[in-house]
């Protein structure tokens, strides 16, 4: 069987600025960073987005067991993801990939990075001199990201002294996509229950990223298109009212 006939892509659109952060700053520029690879395209690892996928299942199991369906469901989920601590253990039949920007845009950038480092190397050996890139890592970073500052507020409303952050963020309408890759083959009857499962957990999960809880990175994620999203919730739905699987 074909790897291709094992993948199904989420994808997501922000609807807010985000910040997938890495944990640490640049000192002088950013208290916190975001996560990028070495092009400067930012991503989301597929370990984070699993748990958050991880968090909106079990909110729906518990939602599933107020109408007495919740074991049904939580078999589902474990063959999903296995039933390992926090269900990040990868015993499950599904593997989250990263998510990055669409497939299309980075092929783009990377070979005119990649054309614009050769033709440089070029001209350095001819001149004795480096031109300047235009395609590096922080060009790239910048263009899809934005510095945001804030400071905390006494309870008089005057900012509190050293209090200032800078953090960068990841601009609203920014879409990305991650891999989905399935041990066996996901559109097959046996995993129609699993399917319709992660199909409400993707339409469920609204916000990723630092300050999640607080209100930031609003987002909008699909599998695949919107017509194959739709057609699997309308049978998660099914399921629900006690359909069952064929």
């Amino acid at each position: 069987m074909s790897e291709t006939n094992r993948l199904v892509t989420l994808r997501f659109e922000l609807s807010s600025a985000a910040t997938f952060g890495r944990g640490d700053g640049l000192p002088g520029l950013v208290d916190s960073e975001v996560e990028h690879d070495a092009y400067g395209f930012p991503f989301l690892r597929g370990r984070t987005l699993r748990g958050l996928l991880a968090e909106e299942m079990e909110s729906l199991l518990y939602a599933l067991g107020e109408i007495g369906q919740r074991e049904e469901w939580k078999q589902a989920r474990c063959r999903l993801l296995g039933d390992g601590a926090r269900l990040l253990d990868e015993t499950g039949i599904l593997h989250v990939g990263n998510a990055q920007l669409p497939e299309a845009v980075r092929h783009l950038i990377i070979d005119k990075a990649e054309t614009e480092k050769k033709a440089a190397r070029l001209e350095k050996d001819r001149t004795g001199k480096m031109p300047p890139l235009f395609f590096t890592r922080e060009a790239v970073l910048e263009s899809v990201t934005a510095v945001r500052r804030q400071t905390a507020m006494t309870h008089l409303g005057a900012p509190e002294p050293a209090s200032l952050r800078a953090q960068r963020v990841i601009l609203r309408t920014t879409q990305f996509e991650a891999p989905l890759h399935f041990d066996i083959a996901p559109e097959t009857p046996e995993l129609e229950l699993e399917l319709a499962l992660l199909t409400a957990a993707t339409l469920a999960w609204r916000r990723a990223g630092t300050g999640r809880n607080r209100g930031r990175g609003r987002l909008q994620a699909w599998l695949n298109d919107e017509a194959w999203t739709q057609v699997r919730f309308a049978e998660f739905a099914k399921f629900c009212q006690g359909v069952k699987p064929q």
